[in-house]
């Protein structure tokens, strides 16, 4: 396992804290979408879209596609589906305030 630092978990988890970012994971559960598809799920604008989507790349939450001239976006289910799993376990054993 590499060693981390808190830098590293910080960036990571301000990710999944972001509401629309947790909106637009929760949207890519089940398929992959393109900008606009997502944009039209979540009624948001493009450009604050493409940038939650940018962040969420580069911590490489989400995979995008290149097909033809849309950017198809897809959860990195190996790492991302099996943490929501874990957090929703949790989320359900242990904590007093679910919502």
């Amino acid at each position: 396992m590499k060693n981390c630092s808190d830098e590293t978990y910080h960036i990571f988890f301000r990710n999944l804290a972001s509401p629309l970012r947790i909106s637009i994971i929760s949207t890519l559960k089940k398929n992959p979408h393109s900008v606009n598809e997502i944009s039209k799920k979540l009624d948001i604008e493009q450009s604050k879209l493409s940038h939650a989507l940018s962040l969420l790349n580069d911590c490489h939450i989400v995979n995008v596609k290149q097909k033809g001239k849309q950017r198809i976006y897809s959860l990195n289910k190996k790492v991302i589906l099996p943490m929501l799993k874990l957090i929703d376990s949790h989320n359900c054993d242990f904590c007093p305030n679910k919502r």
